[in-house]
């Protein structure tokens, strides 16, 4: 080859690179660069990673196979270099990559790996059936980039660990409430904002803020002198995650919203799960309180101390929601104090999960010296957070119950009874539950049968993912022309569209939505 063919060549194979590298790179984050998910992402997807846009890679071994002239070879690798480009052209993706500094530096570690592999693809006589090889295993090249990355991407965080730490420790005065739970943690810290700000300056994780360097980001780029409380939401995929934040913020006030299954498959057993989201527990002080969901089955059950204030639904309760209205326009309800003081509260909020969710809110506002009376206007004031049971209207006739975020099986079964109430058509459009772990298959099955039981009609996304609903649909007798088993959402959603006669209401629960890396 000449110098420019030879140029034109690499940068051809380059970009081919860079096309493949981009997608794995997003999948990474998408599995927030943690080993096993990524891990788990491949192998559940081996099959879609070695499709045609990844195997046609290997015609770049055809020349080499064949014996062919070295002439003949570079208009063959240039042509299939092209083609790798054009079938692994980026594609819209639910969540898109965010090309934060980390992502930069992934895919300048990745190109510099690409680089080495292409030195012998121009230089030997068959090197680009090396490259090939590197092209299909570029799931592992990004993998190899982000082990090589680790140290820097540590130092890194180092860094922006003790920035904030430095922040938070100039502002003694500050007021910081932990927010955790299996579920119901993000809507309770988006209430607790809402009704705290009556009275305070408040900053809270911006959306579903919850790892250390998300809070971290928050306290360097938000946190000011003049706020005077710091909610911030506390996730968890492993044991030690949430006191490694509690580490950082040491919070005078807790709030554990539920506990479940929910991430099972990082975790392990539920008892795990229990510990981790008691870290918050543990790192309350003396003078602080602990606020629990005591009708959560698995909060109720572990041994604590006196500096905690149990609210609820059911039973004695130090605040309980009582005498609940559900309706499709919203709900009313009723909340006691321990000081026998007691109010109503109108919401636009569906569900009593909701309520549950707003009873934990209301509780902490009162006992930082906000009245049940001065919240009321506030409640009713409250926003559904996106994606977790959000109503939107879709016209007079059409109305879609938003639960896509991060479906569980609690979180699911409530999500049903609200649906039950609605007077009209009842369609379920579900992907189904994932990071249950074993249990994954049993409660994606159950969920199943309890759809049979109050919805019309079910469109199931992704026929891998869904299959288990699908068998607890059948198993409960639900008719399978009322069923489809659809590639897309937007299929699923076009049959729901579909379904029923002309201006019939129509209810439609969108229950969980998964990323593009499912």
């Amino acid at each position: 080859m000449t110098i420019l063919e030879t140029i034109f060549m690499a940068v051809l194979a380059l970009v081919a690179a860079g096309a493949g590298a981009v997608y794995f790179v997003h999948m990474l984050q998408l599995c927030s660069y943690q080993f096993g998910q990524y891990r788990h992402y491949l192998q559940k997807n081996t099959k879609s990673i070695f499709s045609l846009r990844r195997l046609e890679s290997l015609l770049l071994l055809l020349p080499w196979i064949l014996n062919q002239g070295r002439a003949d070879r570079g208009a063959y690798y240039g042509v299939m270099l092209l083609g790798y480009c054009v079938l692994n052209r980026p594609k819209k993706a639910k969540k898109p990559l965010v090309y934060t500094a980390r992502v930069k530096r992934l895919l300048g570690t990745s190109a510099v790996l690409y680089v080495l592999a292409l030195i012998p693809g121009l230089l030997l006589p068959y090197g680009m059936a090396i490259f090939g090889v590197v092209l299909l295993c570029t799931p592992l090249v990004v993998l190899l980039a982000n082990f090589i990355n680790t140290p820097v991407e540590k130092m890194v965080a180092r860094y922006y660990v003790e920035d904030a730490r430095k922040k938070l420790q100039s502002m003694p005065d500050l007021t910081v409430i932990g927010v955790t739970g299996s579920f119901g943690k993000t809507s309770t810290k988006y209430f607790l904002n809402t009704l705290l700000s009556t009275k305070y300056h408040v900053l809270m994780t911006p959306g579903n803020y919850n790892t250390t360097l998300g809070v971290v980001r928050t306290v360097r780029e938000m946190l000011s002198p003049t706020h005077q409380i710091f909610l911030c939401e506390m996730g968890a995929r492993h044991k030690g995650d949430i006191k490694e934040i509690c580490d950082l913020v040491h919070p005078r006030y807790g709030i554990i919203t539920a506990i479940g299954e929910q991430h099972l498959e990082s975790f392990g057993t539920v008892d795990t799960i229990i510990d981790t989201k008691f870290e918050l527990y543990d790192a309350i002080p003396a003078d602080g309180l602990c606020f629990l969901n005591e009708d959560n089955e698995y909060i109720a059950t572990r041994k604590v101390g006196s500096n905690v204030v149990r609210y609820g639904l059911e039973g004695e309760r130090d605040y309980k929601a009582s005498d609940i209205t559900v309706t499709p326009s919203g709900t009313e309800f009723t909340v006691s104090a321990p000081d026998g003081e007691s109010f109503r509260y109108k919401t636009r909020l569906l569900g009593e999960h909701n309520v549950q969710n707003i009873t934990a809110a209301i509780a902490v506002c009162h006992k930082l010296g906000i009245s049940l009376e001065e919240l009321q206007p506030a409640v009713r004031r409250l926003e559904p957070v996106p994606h977790r049971m959000q109503l939107i209207r879709g016209g007079s006739n059409y109305t879609v119950i938003d639960d896509a975020y991060n479906s569980n099986p609690k979180g699911a079964q409530a999500a049903l009874r609200t649906l039950s109430m609605c007077q009209g058509l009842r369609i379920l459009v579900t992907p189904g539950m994932v990071e249950l772990g074993e249990r994954e298959f049993d409660l994606n099955f159950q969920f199943g049968k309890q759809a049979a039981a109050c919805c019309d009609y079910v469109a199931l996304v992704n026929p891998r993912q869904a299959e288990p609903i699908r068998q607890g649909l059948l198993a409960a007798e639900f008719p399978e022309e009322k069923m489809l088993v659809a590639d897309t959402l937007q299929q699923a959603l076009a049959f729901a569209q579909s379904c029923g006669q002309p201006g019939e209401p129509r209810f439609v629960l969108l229950e969980n939505d998964l990323p593009d890396n499912y």
